[in-house]
């Protein structure tokens, strides 16, 4: 793809920093979290059935200590066999309804989970379709990676399965405290003596874990956006022989997410046995002035049973309620950054009353364009520009003259700053980017082919398009021969970035896309810069045709291969400083003639051509 002269907004470890590490360190933000439960709301039935389950289980979570207090007092108490039968039974039939409720809203809210999880990706990766090349030039693929399976892992935990432990937990503590007061208010008042210690550690804890799990979120991301960046430059690494030290800056990110993730743990390690340990503290208590209530009558053995079995309750949804607080943490942060790139306005926006591109013809101008990538970065200034329908325009200069920033104009992967750009004097910003872009091609200087069969590679810009049109279009392309003598012709599955093809093999696949679509204006990125001369001999033989009537924009490297082009354009600097034809250009022995003297000939040779073409 284009785009290679965007300005560099930092090294990826930068980047990472910038898109990994949110600027709001709330712990808990309303807005977010209301925006969130817009992904819940159209399951809100099976909600409904999830709360019901989870007020029965909890409902009888609360009976069943009940019930033992009266199987004790009223029937063990008094012998009487009949009674203890069935209040044995009623027991036995709540731990029952227990585990039913419990299954069923797990159920339920899984099922709803998997569903959130699956439109918060999808929208994600709807979005990141709509964004320019802007953003994806300026962001890692691994920290996008992170944002669509990490962060959309925390918020979906949350939304599906805290939201109702959070529920739930807190009318079981609500029951409880209500039911032991009601059985025993002095023993109960001694059972919530440790509450303040249980309020100071859950604080301590709290404000430990909202730096620690937004850390866990930024270091994740690190790993992430390392990995890939590695992985798709393992060529680069080992022709370097660069593996221990890439190796060494992964252990390190590695070793820092790590250490991020043992820190948030370990909080969480120290607060739920702190928690069990004030739970005991508690048990303690009961037992010991329970059992001397016992002795002098004040209370009844049912009531000290029925108490310790409470307190035992009564710390377990503290302890969920403070694990929900971590998984509120990370949701609060990926969902930060997840409701973040869903908010990214794309740069480059369809009009509003979306009208469609009409049948190009394929007359292209620029008009006094000019553009920056930054505020402070002019790329081209003052371009004009005129192509007529069919004609053959190379674009020509060194490294960073604006090339390619062009070629991104006319095909609207970015808007100009000043001026515009016109399609058959229609301005490309006033009509919708899928209706313009389907009657553009694309030939890349680095031919991306994805997985699937080479059939599919080639119609991807038709999918229509039948199977004898796809033959027709790959021997056009000079591909159909040695596309049949892979192993299964047609249908030979393409290996991730097309490992099983050699590089020109790839590039006529692309062009043959390029034939098949038919496109009215097409923009060759120097098509033969990476290949061997016979290769290069098919890939221009098969330039030749895919040419042939089409308004064409082609950036040049190899000279040679832009000799017959209608129109040279020579940039430096982001201004055009020559055009002309092959010929005319070398006659004026300006900087085109000096690029053509370094890449084929010495001066003499030079020379000979130019009093030729004068």
């Amino acid at each position: 793809m284009f785009g290679s002269g965007a300005a560099n907004l930092g090294g990826p470890r930068g980047m990472l920093e910038t898109f990994a590490k949110g600027a709001d360190d709330t712990a808990f933000d309303a807005r977010i979290a209301w925006r969130l439960l817009a992904f819940v709301r159209p399951h809100w039935r099976r909600m409904v059935v999830a709360f019901l389950l989870m007020l029965v289980a909890t409902g009888l979570t609360l009976v069943t200590p009940y019930l033992m207090k009266v199987a004790i007092d009223q029937y063990i108490a008094q012998g009487d066999t009949a009674g203890l039968h069935w209040i044995a039974v009623a027991i036995a039939l709540s731990f029952v309804g227990v585990f039913a409720a419990t299954a069923g809203q797990r159920y339920q809210l899984s099922w709803v989970g998997q569903r959130v999880l699956a439109t918060l990706r999808q929208q994600l990766f709807e979005h990141l379709q709509r964004l320019p090349l802007s953003y994806h030039d300026r962001t890692i693929i691994g920290v996008t990676v992170s944002r669509v399976i990490s962060d959309v892992g925390v918020i979906n935990e949350l939304l599906s399965q805290g939201l109702l432990t959070l529920i739930g937990d807190t009318l079981l503590l609500v029951g409880i405290v209500v039911v032991m007061v009601s059985m025993s208010p002095k023993l109960a008042l001694l059972t919530f003596l440790v509450m303040p210690l249980m309020v100071l550690v859950t604080q301590l804890f709290a404000r430990r874990a909202k730096v620690a799990f937004r850390e866990t979120r930024a270091r994740v991301a690190e790993v992430v956006g390392d990995l890939a960046e590695n992985i798709a430059g393992i060529r680069v690494i080992q022709a370097f022989a660069q593996e221990d030290a890439t190796q060494e800056r992964f252990d390190e990110a590695n070793r820092a997410n790590r250490d991020a993730q043992v820190a948030a743990m370990s909080l969480s390690f120290l607060f739920l046995p702190s928690v069990e340990f004030l739970g005991a503290v508690a048990t303690a208590i009961v037992l010991w002035f329970g059992g001397l209530g016992v002795i002098s009558g004040e209370v009844t053995v049912g009531v000290l049973v029925a108490f310790l079995a409470y307190v035992g309750r009564f710390f377990q949804p503290i302890q969920e309620l403070s694990q929900l607080y971590t998984t509120l943490q990370s949701a609060m942060a990926g969902g930060e950054r997840v409701l973040g790139l869903l908010d990214t306005t794309p740069a480059v926006a369809d009009p509003l009353d979306e009208a469609p591109m009409p049948p190009i013809r394929g007359e292209v101008a620029l008009r006094d364009v000019g553009f920056f990538y930054r505020d402070d970065t002019p790329v081209l200034h003052n371009i004009n520009l005129e192509i007529a329908a069919g004609q053959t325009v190379a674009l020509v200069g060194p490294t960073g003259a604006g090339k390619s920033s062009i070629a991104n104009l006319v095909a609207r992967f970015y808007d100009v700053s000043a001026g515009a750009v016109l399609i058959d004097g229609v301005d490309v910003r006033t009509v919708t980017q899928q209706s313009l872009r389907r009657q553009m091609g694309l030939v890349p200087q680095d031919p991306f082919l994805f997985s699937g069969s080479i059939r599919d590679n080639i119609r991807f810009g038709r999918p229509d398009a039948g199977d004898e049109a796809v033959e027709a279009a790959a021997a056009s392309a000079n591909a159909h021969d040695f596309i049949m003598a892979q192993p299964d012709g047609y249908e030979t599955v393409i290996l991730e970035g097309g490992a099983n093809l050699s590089v020109g093999q790839r590039q006529l696949i692309c062009i043959a896309r390029a034939v098949l679509a038919d496109p009215r204006i097409l923009i060759l990125d120097e098509a033969t810069a990476s290949v061997d001369t016979v290769t290069e001999a098919l890939i221009q033989e098969a330039l030749d045709r895919l040419l042939a009537g089409r308004t064409s924009i082609v950036i040049a490297h190899r000279l040679s291969t832009i000799r017959n082009a209608d129109l040279i354009c020579v940039l430096q600097a982001g201004k055009i400083i020559e055009r002309g034809r092959h010929t005319e250009l070398l006659a004026q022995g300006g900087l085109y003639a000096t690029l053509y003297a370094r890449q084929f000939m010495d001066a003499g040779e030079l020379a000979g051509e130019q009093s030729e073409a004068g």
